[in-house]
This record gives C-alpha cells, sequence and structure tokens, in this order.
C-alpha cells in the first residue's frame, strides 16, 4: 500500500490540513513513514532574512516550523524525517518526487480561483502536472 510518503510543506494551514490527511493514510499501513520536504525559495529567502531580522533567525523559525509537522507525525505514532531543498518549489518537489521511490505525494492547496492559477501559477498545479507518482492534493 502507502508506506513510503512526502509532504510538501510551507507551513500554511492547507500543509497542516495535508498533514493530519497523511497521517489518516499512513495509519492504513502498519509501518508507514512521512518524509517532510520545505523547500527554501531563493527569490523570497532575502524577505524571509530582512522580516526576521537575520539568517540565523530565518533558519530558526523555519526549523521551529517544520518541527511542529515532526511533532504531529511523532504523536500519532509515525516515523518522520525532514528534508530541506534550496531552489523553485515545483521544481524542486517534482525532482525529488520522481527521483526517490515514495508510494504517494500529499501536497496542500491554497484553493486560488482560475484566474488566480492561470496569472500566478500554483505550486500545487505544477506538481501534480509534472511528478510520476500518484498525488493526494487537499484543499
Amino acid at each position: 500500500m502507502f508506506s513510503k510518503l512526502l509532504l510538501t510543506t510551507d507551513g500554511s494551514d492547507h500543509s497542516h490540513r495535508a498533514a493530519d490527511k497523511a497521517i489518516e493514510l499512513a495509519k492504513l499501513s502498519g509501518d508507514a513513514s512521512i518524509e517532510i520536504l520545505y523547500v527554501i525559495d531563493g527569490s523570497k529567502s532575502k524577505s524571509d532574512i530582512l522580516q526576521s531580522g537575520d539568517s540565523h533567525s530565518a533558519s530558526k523559525e523555519r526549523e521551529d516550523m517544520l518541527v511542529v509537522f515532526k511533532d504531529k507525525f511523532t504523536k500519532a505514532g509515525i516515523f518522520s524525517k525532514i528534508t530541506t531543498l534550496h531552489g523553485v518549489p515545483p521544481e524542486k518537489i517534482i525532482e525529488h518526487a520522481n527521483n526517490h521511490s515514495f508510494d504517494c505525494l500529499i501536497i496542500g492547496s491554497r484553493g486560488r480561483s482560475l484566474v488566480q492559477t492561470m496569472l500566478l501559477g500554483s505550486v500545487s498545479y505544477k506538481v501534480l502536472k509534472y511528478v510520476q507518482i500518484p498525488v493526494l492534493l487537499v484543499k
């Protein structure tokens, strides 16, 4: 079944809903594990540092956010690990999902309108289009 899961997160409420669904899916298999993937967007990292005060504070905030997800899985009795990559989020998610042997990718969706998605693009849409494994899109 689905025993090796990949959860992408950005720390949003949508990501937390996706994490809850990942727990439900993992519990269907007795020995499932979840890899928590966070992609640091280079085009936004400068503003993150400015908003946090310095790079150390920005890294600490990011780490604290990811630990919340790890703790959620630990409390549910599910092994998890955190992976952080640097780059353009949809590209890195697709590359990571396609180059490792995951059974399923779980990703949250912001629920943008069709016009917003057409104008701005969407990480989840791009991932759905190019990833080569089953995907659970959580709204």
